[in-house]
């Protein structure tokens, strides 16, 4: 679309944002995400046009009157994840896109490498965890990990240690979007490798309705925590019409949002897998339950929901 059709197509809506005021913080986060999509089309096809100015301008302003106001904190939560945090999900799409085609390309290179060479697997998980798993397969209970330490201790534990990978995962993007590759492809070799070597034992279905009780929101927030992770790296690489340090501090605040916005469900993952996954005894009907429910939730969360979100906005301009 030409510049000038652009304009005179959306002219009207960008006056009537400039000059009706409002209170209303359902409309003025309306109102907010209709002038962003409308800025990022912008950028993309004006970038160093009058009109891209004008409305990351009217996008500053609208952002100011947004958090201006901060007495109802309850309600700025809800807008945040009923509003801000899919935005992100979608304006930062293609990151997120990257970041799973990483990680899936890492999980076959761990399955490939762990099929090929009989020490890989050890390599990668460690001595200690691969003869102990087989002592356990031996015993009749191959996920006899998950039941070993006690429930809370376990939940704690591992959501401390899930947080702070996706903490070093999203702050290595610093490094121009190399570190949370390195971490989206050494998670991704291992899950692989992981995985072959259940499926090698036999036990590959099994393993798939045991462990991915947790492991599907785990390793979904890894990828999107990944994505965040090439966002911070995004304004270092592409600062586009900014400065540099302009474009970071930009994508750096949007990254930090995503990143903190998937930590509920990075604790809701630690749950499972403290207090949940140890149930190996449980009803397949359950395990696939828990699983379709994960998954849908991601998909319907990251992918679908951010959609319709950016459509109706869209369709109400």
């Amino acid at each position: 679309m030409k510049e000038a059709l652009f304009v005179k197509q959306n002219s009207e809506k960008w006056k009537s944002y400039e000059g009706l005021k409002t209170d209303n913080p359902d409309e003025l986060a309306q109102r907010f995400i209709d002038i962003t999509n409308d800025l990022a089309y912008a950028k993309t096809f004006y970038p160093k046009s009058k009109t891209t100015a004008y409305l990351n301008g009217l996008a500053a302003s609208l952002h100011q009157s947004i958090y201006k106001n901060k007495k109802e904190e309850a309600g700025r939560i809800a807008r945040y994840w009923k509003y801000e945090l899919p935005m992100l999900f979608f304006t930062y799409r293609r990151q997120i896109l990257y970041s799973f085609i990483f990680f899936i390309i890492a999980m076959c290179i761990g399955v490939l490498s762990a099929k090929h060479d009989d020490r890989f697997v050890r390599l990668i998980l460690g001595d200690d965890y691969v003869n102990m798993t087989n002592n356990n397969i031996e015993n009749g209970d191959p996920f006899g990990v998950y039941k070993k330490e006690n429930e809370v201790l376990m939940f704690v534990y591992i959501a401390a240690n899930n947080t702070w990978v996706s903490f070093l995962t999203y702050v290595s993007g610093v490094f121009f979007s190399i570190g949370p590759v390195y971490h989206l492809l050494r998670n991704g070799i291992m899950l692989g490798a992981f995985e072959y070597y259940f499926f090698s034992k036999g036990l590959g279905l099994e393993s798939v309705l045991v462990i991915w009780i947790h492991g599907t929101l785990e390793i979904l927030s890894i990828i999107v925590v990944g994505g965040a992770g090439l966002v911070l790296g995004h304004g270092l690489l592409f600062p586009k019409t900014y400065t540099r340090l302009q474009a970071f501090k930009r994508s750096s605040k949007d990254a930090t949002k995503i990143a903190i916005g998937i930590i509920p469900i990075i604790l809701i993952a630690a749950f499972f897998e403290g207090f949940v996954t140890r149930h190996t005894e449980m009803p397949i009907w359950l395990s696939v339950l828990i699983l379709i429910s994960s998954l849908s939730f991601m998909l319907w969360y990251v992918v679908i929901y951010p959609y319709l979100l950016h459509k109706k906005t869209n369709n109400i301009s």
